[in-house]
């Protein structure tokens, strides 16, 4: 089994810092946390995964831990085709052959679109929560109050004065977005606390803002990734083997995403939990499951055959 240390690989535009677990010759999977989260978010799937023969890579997100630009002059950007970019790189730097990828947030957006994008790189796909792949346009429309007062970060983030908040107080954002987001998960400090220090990454604050402001149309993407943001716009359907996870206490997901179906073209089962947003942590081993249906999938299996 390789051992659960930080090990580093660069792609294009990052050094990206990783834990990997299970056989350096296990089929692979590649995890990948959201905002404000990080890497220990699956530290219980990747145990169940590990067992099971595979090899789970879990990438800190550019921003976080111990990623870095390799330059000084590489733009802070956070738009989604980026993210999902570094995603599709990282498994290539590893010469990973079609992973499984899994995410939740920020890493459940990376994936749809590395699954949309390239699907030919993708073995197949665990999303929280549905297609989540962001329509800029559909984000100029005004939310419902109870919606708008759920995102009031991403609003703060808008704004100079935000960006100011989350530089000093990163740490107490993320807490309070815990507690809002996942109403009925005790967490402690101590687990909390892990997290927070992959926010002490010097970009997190240009990333995090430059991610919720390209969501809601107040700043451009790059130009040399525009192509695949108008590819994106025209909600190219996954065709990938995905099961889709919802929160049925997510605050942030009101209704579900069992309508998304229609947007996943390949095998696909959507699965409901009683829990808030960080399902790997609030569910855990549920991601694990999820994974091992993709995989059973793969050799001909059928729905249900990992629950």
């Amino acid at each position: 089994m390789a051992q659960n240390t930080t090990r580093f690989v660069d792609t294009e535009l990052l050094r990206i810092g990783y834990l990997e677990d299970g056989p350096a010759d296990g089929w692979p999977v590649i995890l990948v946390h959201g905002y404000p989260y990080d890497v220990h978010a699956f530290d219980a799937d990747a145990q169940i995964l590990a067992a099971e023969g595979a090899r789970v890579l879990r990438p800190h997100v550019r921003g976080y831990g111990a990623t870095r630009f390799l330059s000084d002059e590489t733009r802070r950007n956070g738009q989604q085709a980026a993210r999902a970019l570094d995603v599709v790189q990282f498994s290539s730097a590893l010469e990973l052959t079609r992973p499984i990828l899994g995410g939740f947030d920020w890493g459940g957006n990376a994936c749809c679109v590395a699954a949309a994008l390239w699907p030919e790189q993708v073995g197949g796909l665990i999303s929280y929560a549905g297609y989540d792949v962001i329509d800029v346009e559909q984000q100029k429309s005004p939310l419902g109050v109870s919606l708008k007062r759920v995102c009031w970060y991403q609003h703060l983030f808008q704004t100079e004065r935000g960006r100011a908040c989350l530089e000093k107080s990163r740490a107490d954002i993320g807490r309070t977005l815990w507690r809002e987001w996942s109403p009925n998960w005790a967490f402690d400090e101590a687990t909390f606390a892990r997290t927070a220090t992959a926010f002490d990454n010097p970009d997190f604050v240009d990333v995090v803002i430059s991610a919720y402001r390209f969501m809601h149309g107040n700043e451009r993407g790059d130009p040399a990734l525009q192509t695949l943001e108008d590819r994106l716009a025209k909600r190219p359907p996954i065709a990938v083997p995905t099961v889709t996870i919802d929160g049925a206490a997510d605050p942030l997901k009101p209704g579900g995403t069992a309508d998304h179906a229609p947007l996943f073209a390949g095998q696909y089962e959507h699965r409901a939990l009683p829990v808030g947003h960080n399902v790997p942590q609030e569910a855990p081993g549920e991601f694990a499951k999820a994974v091992l249906q993709v995989r059973s999938w793969q050799h001909g299996g059928k729905a249900d055959d990992a629950r």
